[in-house]
């Protein structure tokens, strides 16, 4: 029979003292922390899985990174027992619940990115899409302009053919306005 506990909590030792005949004639194997390449291998083998984006040898460094970083971390917990005199403990489970979570982590903030780089891209198009809609507006503009030009150059023609005329009708004006008071003054 095999029977496995974590020595995580205080309840290992409460066992140990409830149940004395099971601990005294069994052999107990003590698993000792990971060694390095083993927890590489870990990462290795989870991670491979999970598509990454990025260039393979950089794949390769976060597998490396992870197992040292479990390292450190159970190296920090023998200095915290040194320190406050506490156990904190670093199991494989734990550390398969950190691969499970830099996976979900990453997969959350890609999906994340994804959305932003579609949103990027759409209001990229949208730009695009008004810069030729105002390269467009800019010919119209162009053609409206000539004809501006030219209904402003027929207008500054008809003024001045009006003015003429005014200047003409003012001397008929004068005429008219002589006449008539000579007409006047010969009726008085």
């Amino acid at each position: 029979m095999v029977l496995a506990f974590s020595p995580v909590s205080q309840k290992f030792r409460e066992r140990a003292q409830k149940f004395p005949s099971l601990f005294s004639t069994c052999s107990i194997d003590w698993f000792l922390p990971w060694p390095e390449e083993a927890l590489i291998s870990v990462s290795t083998k989870f991670l491979s899985k999970v598509e990454i984006d990025c260039k393979p040898n950089i794949k390769l460094e976060l597998m490396n990174h992870m197992g040292i970083v479990h390292k450190l971390v159970d190296g920090m917990c023998q200095v915290y027992f040194q320190q406050m005199r506490r156990y904190v403990y670093v199991t494989p489970k734990s550390y398969l619940s950190f691969i499970s979570a830099y996976q979900e982590l990453y997969n959350k903030k890609y999906s994340a990115i994804d959305l932003e780089e579609q949103n990027i891209t759409k209001g990229l198009d949208k730009l695009d899409e008004a810069t030729s809609d105002v390269d467009k507006l800019k010919v119209v503009l162009e053609d409206e302009n000539v004809k501006l030009e030219a209904a402003t150059e027929s207008t500054n023609k008809l003024l001045k053919e009006l003015e003429v005329e005014n200047k003409n009708a003012d001397v008929k004006a004068q005429e008219v306005n002589g006449v008539t008071i000579a007409c006047q003054e010969q009726a008085d």
